[in-house]
């Protein structure tokens, strides 16, 4: 007979293992419990991608991990905003408008402070999917406030970029976006894209969550601050750039009606993958930056107006998954009196740097400008030199021959006249069609060959 201890209850040893096998039970199932909790909790996705903020810090409205990061949108930060009618943005609301190529069920902004002299520091940014084309209200349910780091501040050092957390929402492909920033204090110049065929607006105060729209009552023809936009989408799985100058930035484009020829060639690629075409799923994001060229940057530090052999590192390979790039870029160096020999050179450095990230690259010969008040004979000639080495095959892995496609068949110093914007450099919106419609899909396909 077992004798109870003093002070406590006896208890026999069937009765003890009994009771550990409970409790070890009921262990188990708290830490699965406390497990499964965590992971919902953590909307982080690592994407491969290295960069800060690329995890939501716990934000609540993080997005689940399926799918694949993909650049929505995109735009190359160009100089400081300067001059006499440079906005001051402290104690006001930046709503840019921008438009997607690919939905998904997440998003995440890169914004950009390259140009600025001190520290941006922004104590409240947004995101929502607007009401309508081109208006500054949102649409119900869609505002979001974003994070770094968890933080619902953020200080962008001078000459610094960051990434946000990633929120959960729901993107359209083809719909616009409201992305909102609000700095409370001066700190200038303001990183902007210039030219950006697309009004945003502007709103005295914090309003970045300001749904209704209602204070956005001053336009802006000019994207400030944002960069990029990713969406962590089950639509598309991979990117594609196009690279070039003013004729890819959709300089002479209707404005706000999304007309140049990278937003053609997204709706094109879109449908031809509803229609159960044999074509990659990609996005399509826009780095053109007016007036670029492939040699020279401008003067400042940094350089305004990047040239395409320094930017071609943060716009194509800093982009997310990307598979493809299309290079549209030259004519600017053939009026500014560049060689052909020195052209073809740093078309064939960049096409080198995209083939160490496997990226295949699709080249465009370069148009006509006849009748443009730079045109001569002499940079025609150099034009011709550059697009005879580029359709020989040993710049490009494919080429798509825009010049062909737009130029006077009667004379092809110039656009034919239904694709000319008037000006004799770019084309019209039916032109910008033209271009899109005449890159080949099946090019997209294939991987980057071992050697030109």
């Amino acid at each position: 007979m077992t004798r109870p201890r003093a002070g406590g209850v006896g208890v026999s040893p069937t009765k003890q293992r009994a009771l550990l096998a409970a409790i070890i039970t009921l262990i188990a199932v708290l830490s699965l419990c406390i497990y499964v909790g965590a992971s919902a909790g953590d909307g982080g996705v690592d994407d491969g991608k290295n960069s800060a903020g690329s995890r939501s810090g716990g934000n609540s409205a993080a997005p689940a991990s399926a799918g694949t990061w993909v650049g929505a949108w995109a735009a190359a930060p160009v100089a400081g905003e300067s001059g006499a009618k440079r906005v001051d943005t402290a104690g006001r609301s930046v709503r840019n408008i921008v438009h997607t190529s690919a939905g998904g069920a997440g998003a995440r902004i890169t914004l950009s402070n390259l140009y600025g002299r001190v520290p941006l520091t922004l104590t409240h940014v947004s995101i929502a999917v607007a009401a309508a084309d081109n208006s500054p209200t949102a649409a119900k349910d869609t505002m979001r406030r974003l994070t770094f780091g968890g933080a619902t501040s953020v200080t962008v050092p001078a000459g610094g970029q960051i990434l946000s957390d990633a929120v959960r929402l729901q993107v359209p492909a083809g719909a616009d976006l409201l992305v909102t920033t609000y700095a409370p204090s001066a700190s200038g110049p303001a990183t902007y894209h210039p030219y950006a065929r697309q009004i945003s607006y502007l709103a005295d105060g914090d309003h970045a969550e300001d749904a209704t729209g209602t204070p956005y009552r001053e336009r802006t023809a000019i994207w400030r601050y944002l960069t990029s936009v990713d969406v962590l989408s089950d639509q598309a799985n991979g990117t594609v750039v196009a690279f070039g100058d003013s004729i890819t930035d959709g300089s002479t484009s209707t404005e706000s009606a999304n007309r140049r020829w990278p937003d053609a060639f997204a709706q094109r690629l879109r449908a031809a993958v509803a229609a159960g075409q044999d074509v990659p799923r990609y996005s399509v994001v826009n780095e053109g930056v007016s007036g670029n060229q492939i040699l020279a940057s401008l003067d400042g530090t940094p350089a305004i107006n990047q040239s395409g052999l320094v930017r071609f590192g943060r716009d194509v390979l800093g982009r997310p998954n990307v598979k493809v790039v299309v290079i549209d870029l030259g004519v600017n160096d053939v009026l500014h009196g560049a060689a052909a020999d020195r052209i073809v050179t740093g078309l064939r450095t960049l096409v080198r740097q995209a083939h160490a990230r496997g990226i295949k690259v699709i080249g465009a010969t370069l148009m006509p400008f006849g009748g443009h008040p730079h045109y001569s004979a002499g940079r025609n000639a150099v034009r011709q030199q550059v697009n005879a080495a580029i359709r020989s095959g040993t710049v490009y892995d494919a080429v798509v021959d825009f010049d062909k496609a737009l130029r006077d068949p009667y004379d092809p110093r110039r656009f034919a006249s239904e694709y000319d914007s008037g000006d004799h450099l770019h084309p019209s919106d039916r032109g910008y069609r033209k271009m899109a419609a005449t890159i080949d899909l099946a090019d997209l396909k294939g991987a980057v060959p071992a050697q030109l």
